[in-house]
C-alpha cells in the first residue's frame, strides 16, 4: 500500500487512545511514533521528521493548541499536516483548532474508518500542492 514509509507523530496523553490510534494506523501500512508526553512531542518530532501529526487538545502542558502553534512556527514542521483528534465538540475549539494550524479535526469517540480516512485526506491534500 501507498502509506508504507508514511510516518505519523501521535501526541495524546492517555496511554489507550494513543496505543488505538497507533494499531489503526499500523493496519493501515502507516508507521506510527507515540508520544505520551506533550512537552517532549517537538523533541521527538526533530528526530523522527514526521510526515504528520495527530494532537489532542486536552494534555497537560503544552496543550494541542499550543503545540500546534509551535509546530507552525518551526520552519521543519511548517507544511506538515496536523490532524487534532479530541474530546472536544464544540465549535470554539475547532475554530482555535484551525487557527493555530490544524488541517482537520476528528473527534472522539471516533471510528477507526473515521480516523483513517481523515489520515488519508492528509496525504492527498499534500500530493495535490
Amino acid at each position: 500500500m501507498e502509506n508504507l514509509k508514511l510516518r505519523i507523530l501521535v501526541v495524546e496523553d492517555d496511554e489507550s487512545i494513543s496505543l488505538l490510534i497507533a494499531e489503526i494506523l499500523k493496519q493501515e501500512g502507516y508507521e506510527t511514533i507515540v508520544v505520551n508526553d506533550s512537552s517532549k512531542a517537538i523533541e521527538t518530532a526533530n528526530s523522527a521528521l514526521p510526515h504528520a501529526f495527530l494532537l489532542d487538545l486536552m494534555m497537560p502542558p503544552p496543550d494541542g493548541f499550543k503545540l500546534c502553534r509551535m509546530l507552525r512556527k518551526d520552519p521543519t514542521f511548517r507544511r506538515t499536516p496536523v490532524l487534532i483528534v479530541t474530546a472536544l465538540n464544540d465549535t470554539d475549539s475547532k475554530i482555535v483548532a484551525i487557527g493555530a494550524g490544524a488541517n482537520d479535526y476528528l473527534v472522539k469517540p471516533f471510528c477507526g474508518k473515521e480516523l483513517v480516512s481523515k489520515v488519508n485526506e492528509l496525504f492527498k491534500d499534500g500530493k495535490d500542492n
